[in-house]
């Protein structure tokens, strides 16, 4: 994926980089305005991007403990073209949003939906990715799903805690036992375990752990329930931030980039050995 990368930032990346002098005088004009966050990214020299490291192919770890996947490389992407270095800050998925207030991290890339409550505490940019709900179960418990309304089956579920996914089972199936987990691979634990019927993540994710774990009986349902798009947080305080950030996502988009990039991680596998 290193490769891959760099192949991106030696060309099409060339009509996205953002001068590093450019910036400076951004900063400086910053400093008499009102942007805080890109002024501290100036001044640092280090953009820190929030991400879960549990949401493959979004973020991940790998067996070494690294943290890839597409958000890694357009976090890297961006870091690269204000020529400033990439930091990671991993952190729970329910506690992101937090620390971009706090200022515990510029940006949060983690498969994060632009939702109503989201965008009253944060500026979305993208979408980057658009997916919906679905569910993942053994096949008995979708063909019984199927026959019944999900608000009125008697089912265990599990999704990641803090997660769009969460809120659309406490709204859909309010009478089911919800699980909420860390991760999606905690999520997946329970299901082969059995200690839950089923797992409702974003159609990609359960896609994708039906690659990870192609004999373990799991299918998903065959439509997706919700349309999502995932996008970029920015700190709502920050204006010349957030116009930064939808110009570099545009321009990926016109390159190619995102396209590139969704093609390496969501239909590509060669990156699943490497994780746990």
């Amino acid at each position: 994926m290193k490769k891959f990368l760099n192949y991106l930032l030696a060309g099409a990346l060339v009509a996205v980089t953002v001068s590093f002098t450019a910036g400076a005088a951004v900063a400086a004009t910053a400093k008499a305005q009102t942007s805080p966050v890109l002024t501290r990214i100036a001044e640092s020299g280090t953009l820190k991007v929030g991400m879960s490291g549990g949401q493959p192919p979004f973020n991940m770890k790998t067996r070494t403990g690294d943290i890839i996947g597409m958000e890694v490389d357009l976090a890297g992407l961006l870091a690269a073209s204000l020529g400033v270095d990439l930091e990671i800050v991993e952190l729970p998925f329910s506690d992101l949003l937090d620390a971009l207030d706090q200022g515990k991290v510029d940006l949060v890339m983690s498969g994060m939906t632009a939702t109503l409550r989201r965008n009253m505490n944060a500026a979305f940019v993208g979408p980057y990715y658009i997916t919906g709900k679905t569910i993942l179960a053994r096949s008995e418990t979708i063909a019984r799903l199927q026959s019944q309304q999900l608000g009125e089956a008697d089912v265990t579920i599990t999704a990641l805690k803090g997660s769009t996914s969460e809120d659309f089972v406490k709204a859909v199936a309010p009478g089911a036992t919800l699980k909420a987990t860390a991760t999606y691979d905690q999520a997946i634990d329970l299901l082969l375990a059995d200690k839950a019927d089923a797992f409702v993540a974003d159609a990609s994710i359960v896609i994708l752990s039906m690659m990870r774990w192609p004999d373990a009986g799991l299918v998903a349902a065959d439509k997706a329930l919700t349309i999502e798009p995932i996008g970029i947080a920015v700190s709502p305080s920050d204006p010349l931030l957030l116009n930064l950030v939808q110009n570099y996502v545009e321009a990926l988009k016109a390159t190619g980039v995102l396209e590139e990039l969704r093609k390496a991680w969501f239909e590509n596998p060669d990156w699943i050995p490497q994780i746990p």
